[in-house]
């Protein structure tokens, strides 16, 4: 069996985010999700890491690559199984992007 390996570009984070000029030395005593989800939210939409474009990463030479979520059980009760599902479909697009593809994450919609 022969493997075939080809020279990827790692995608490059265009801008990190500013860090406060006043740092504390102190953790917060709890963890405030919603200022977190502020902070990387933003981030993540500066850097357009929420948006795919297949024709123009296809112009860059970029091979297109997209996983469409399945949708929810009728019953709504999820279990290991999901949490599993969700951990590979995540690892393969990261992993993807990584090796230089155009990728889309695409939620499932419930057709029950």
């Amino acid at each position: 069996m022969e493997v075939c390996l080809r020279k990827v570009s790692v995608n490059r984070i265009k801008s990190r985010p500013k860090m406060s000029s006043e740092i504390s030395n102190e953790l917060p005593k709890q963890y405030d999700p919603a200022a977190a989800q502020q902070k990387w939210a933003k981030f993540w939409d500066d850097n357009q890491y929420f948006h795919s474009d297949p024709l123009k990463g296809k112009a860059a030479g970029k091979i297109p690559y997209c996983i469409v979520i399945p949708p929810p059980n009728v019953t709504g009760a999820l279990h290991m199984g999901h949490a599993l599902n969700n951990t590979l479909q995540d690892i393969m697009i990261r992993m993807k992007r990584m090796q230089g593809f155009e990728t889309l994450w695409v939620p499932g919609v419930d057709h029950a």
